[in-house]
């Protein structure tokens, strides 16, 4: 059976959030995933609206008193979102949740009326991007260096731009790699479980932070434990913590952002509606990846660069393949995607070199790719078996294991986007430019390269250190 790793994703974020039941959605598909009982409103009358019409709903619907439906969260928070409870978490099982469904229904009436959102379901938001990763780590020989390479140009503390990465931790031991230097933030934490094996997604913030270090030399660095575990947190939760990121560290040049989810609209999250308001009136520019399931449905926080009143405020980026001259497979697409930046197979550090640590796959590789790609992609290549894929088969197959002493092969828009954001800051600092949005126009703007995706000819912000690979082409069948 080939692995469904949307599915094997699911339960790796279920046990890291022991607490919370979990759904896909929407309903009839899995796309995204939702908290089960539990939907978010706007603090105030719309909150009390909500309440009202769904208990009032369930009420006519059943016959009986709907005394379930009730706020469960205090009804103001800075993200200005009130959680209600709808229906029991326990009930059902992960194909959806009745409950939600039907509160959603019930507010249509008044949507209409409102000409805007009103409810949502709480939706998981995961460094996985869409729970569906691009690739998992590959060892790469120290040798080789990164890729894309440490660019020309000095570290001035008085011109350094700004970057806040809010992603999960630094490793332990990344201060002994000269080109993070410079890098500061949160430590991981927890690195390894009791066989002493990497935690899946360690290192990820870590290797975010060698990108951009490697494309701009010229940054300050901050990156922030914001999403650990499996990377997933709640839609609402999310809000609060991307508030207090910048809290700590105040408003930075540039956020990069390698998190998100879909949730099968067009107007944003409502959990972190307040943050990106209060992100458009400041000169912050997000720089966020378009997401890993190679699908053209909106993908949140990037698809806010597709709306009037964010796009200059937001630089959304999907994942070219090796070469440069084509999407990635596992890249999401469309309109509201910006432009692409180089985003399989890129190297950098995912841990320090006090020691080597080693790594056992959760997801074995497909016979063939699995969006349907004809070259040789990270689908398939290189070939390894994975715990989370092989759980439960009746013929127990032992997974394949890894050490890695510092540098790691990694694929994803995850990897895409902070590129993207190193080329930002490495335009702000060769033009002198102190404005972070003035420098995304400029350097759209004065882009000469361009990639297909989809058929379409769309902006690449290719990195003048970057590589580009031999892209090997498959046979029909292979």
């Amino acid at each position: 059976m080939a692995p469904q790793r949307f599915h094997e994703q699911f339960d790796q974020i279920q046990r890291s959030l022991p607490d919370v039941s979990l759904a896909l959605g929407p309903d009839d598909a899995a796309e995204f995933i939702y908290e089960k009982g539990v939907v978010l409103a706007r603090d105030g009358e719309e909150a009390r609206l909500v309440e009202d019409t769904v208990r009032t709903h369930f009420t006519e619907a059943t016959g009986l008193t709907a005394d379930h439906v009730q706020r469960v969260s205090p009804e103001t928070n800075r993200s200005g979102i009130t959680r209600i409870q709808v229906g029991d978490p326990g009930h059902g099982d992960r194909r959806g949740d009745r409950a939600v469904a039907h509160a959603l229904r019930s507010m249509r009436a008044h949507e209409g009326r409102a000409g805007r959102r009103l409810v949502s379901r709480n939706h998981v938001v995961s460094i996985a991007v869409n729970s569906c990763p691009g690739d998992e780590p590959v060892p790469a020989p120290l040798t080789q260096g990164t890729n894309p390479a440490a660019a020309e140009g000095g570290y001035d503390a008085d011109t350094a731009v700004g970057v806040l990465v809010i992603d999960n931790g630094l490793t332990h031991d990344h201060g002994m790699v000269p080109l993070l230097a410079h890098v500061q933030g949160d430590l991981h934490g927890t690195e390894t479980d009791q066989q002493g094996n990497l935690l899946q997604y360690v290192g990820h913030g870590t290797f975010i932070a060698g990108l951009l270090a490697a494309v701009a030399p010229n940054t300050d660095i901050t990156v922030r434990n914001t999403l650990t575990d499996a990377g997933a947190i709640l839609e609402d939760q999310f809000g609060e913590r991307l508030f207090d990121a910048v809290d700590e560290h105040g408003w930075p040049d540039i956020i990069s952002l390698s998190a998100g989810t879909s949730n099968g609209h067009v107007d944003g999250l409502l959990g972190v509606e307040g943050f990106m308001q209060e992100l458009r009136g400041q000169r912050t520019l997000m720089v966020a990846a378009a997401g890993n399931n190679s699908s053209a449905t909106p993908f949140w926080p990037a698809a806010y660069a597709s709306l009037p009143d964010f796009s200059d405020v937001v630089l959304s980026v999907g994942a070219l393949r090796g070469d440069g001259e084509f999407g990635a497979c596992f890249s999401n697409h469309g309109g509201w995607v910006n432009a692409y930046a180089p985003g399989e197979r890129l190297t950098s550090t995912l841990t320090g070199f006090d020691a080597p640590v080693p790594y056992v796959y959760q997801h074995s590789t497909y016979d063939a790719c699995r969006f349907g790609f004809t070259y040789a992609c990270t689908c398939q290549y290189p070939r390894h078996t994975g715990v989370l894929s092989e759980a439960g088969t009746p013929t127990a197959v032992k997974a394949d294991q890894v050490m890695f002493e510092g540098y790691a092969h990694w694929s994803g828009t995850s990897f895409s986007a902070p590129v993207a954001a190193g080329l930002v800051a490495a335009y702000m600092t060769a033009n002198k430019e102190s404005d972070p949005r003035a420098a995304r126009k400029q350097l759209l703007a004065a882009n000469t390269e361009f990639a297909e995706v989809r058929g379409a000819h769309v902006p690449a912000l290719l990195p003048p250190s970057w590589r580009p690979g031999t892209v090997v082409q498959l046979a029909p069948g292979a």
